[in-house]
């Protein structure tokens, strides 16, 4: 009966200890939730706010061939041709090629006298005739043309055609251009600006309008300033080279004085004259080639570039507007 007894209230105790924790547990686990992964306690997962992934690249669908080629970066342009070369201040050639050039012409005198000394030496030369000359003396102009020389237009009244309006540079240049052709028939292909004065625009455009090929000049003896004969000769002696193109006038008379001698020594140096338009015929692109140097040769330091055209903003004659003993002889 005892031992009974003893074990119901054991039993009673157990149950209510049992029924105890099942309360008290769901309390426990939810004021101390289970720590997560790094000891720091798990939060529930906040609801997805993110937007829907992005196909990658490789799920798109391909551009078309067009799209794919106007994406595509263009391709490096080949290099342009070269323009063709319209201005010449002196020209590449085989053999000792040079020809001799007279401006401001034609004069009364001086003209007529230097057609005499070319014509015994059998040289010819290119006249660059202003135009008021050449209307004053057509039978001179006809006379060049005749014995086998070149004309090109040297303007109208010579001013510096680099500073003067595309309409003023127009009517000098026409005026002459007709005047030429009024005289002797022949249509000039050559101009040489008054000084050397001519923007690379104007070059351009004159020989567009005329078909010109602007004639500048590599040998000055500066005879339109030192009037003096032995120092014309000694200059174009002293620089003329194959390929020269020698500057003069015609109408200062020490110039024309200077000729018999300066065109004998000339050809006695080897030289062989020709027009200016058979000189450039000649031309050829200067030889950029250079020999291998040797393993014991120091390296030379490289030499500057030939220079092939005169700078056109240089004047080299006098301003025929500013000084009154530049202006054109008649």
């Amino acid at each position: 009966m005892g031992i009974t007894l003893f074990f119901s209230h054991a039993m009673a105790r157990i149950l209510s200890t049992a029924c105890l924790a099942s309360v008290l547990l769901p309390l426990v686990v939810a004021a101390d939730p289970t720590p997560g992964p790094a000891g720091k306690a798990a939060q529930p997962a906040p609801a997805s706010t993110a937007a829907p992934a992005t196909p990658s690249p490789a799920a798109q669908p391909a551009a078309s061939a067009p799209e794919a080629i106007a994406a595509a970066p263009a391709p490096a342009s080949s290099t342009a041709a070269a323009a063709p070369k319209i201005t010449y201040s002196q020209c590449h050639v085989d053999g000792q090629y040079i020809a001799m050039t007279f401006d401001d012409g034609p004069h009364a005198q001086n003209t007529p006298r230097l057609l005499d000394m070319l014509k015994q030496r059998g040289i010819k030369a290119t006249f660059f005739l202003v135009g008021e000359c050449a209307a004053e003396y057509p039978q001179i102009v006809k006379r060049i043309v005749a014995e086998g020389h070149e004309l090109g237009n040297h303007s109208w009244s010579h001013p510096q055609l680099s500073k003067m309006t595309d309409a003023s540079v127009k009517d000098q240049l026409q005026k002459t251009h007709d005047a030429i052709v009024n005289a002797c028939g022949v249509v000039p292909k050559l101009m040489r600006p008054p000084y050397g004065a001519f923007t690379a625009r104007q070059q351009r455009w004159a020989n567009g309008e005329f078909g010109y090929k602007i004639i500048l000049w590599d040998v000055d003896p500066l005879d339109w300033k030192v009037r003096n004969s032995e120092h014309v000769e000694s200059e174009i002696l002293k620089h003329a080279v194959p390929g020269s193109i020698i500057l003069s006038h015609d109408i200062h008379k020490t110039t024309v004085d200077a000729m018999p001698a300066t065109l004998d020594a000339l050809a006695a140096k080897g030289f062989k004259f020709v027009t200016v338009s058979e000189l450039i015929a000649m031309d050829k692109p200067a030889s950029k080639t250079k020999p291998a140097a040797k393993p014991e040769d120091a390296p030379a330091p490289a030499s500057a570039p030939t220079k092939t055209e005169a700078p056109v903003a240089k004047p080299s004659e006098p301003a025929k507007a500013a000084t009154p003993t530049a202006a054109v002889s008649k």
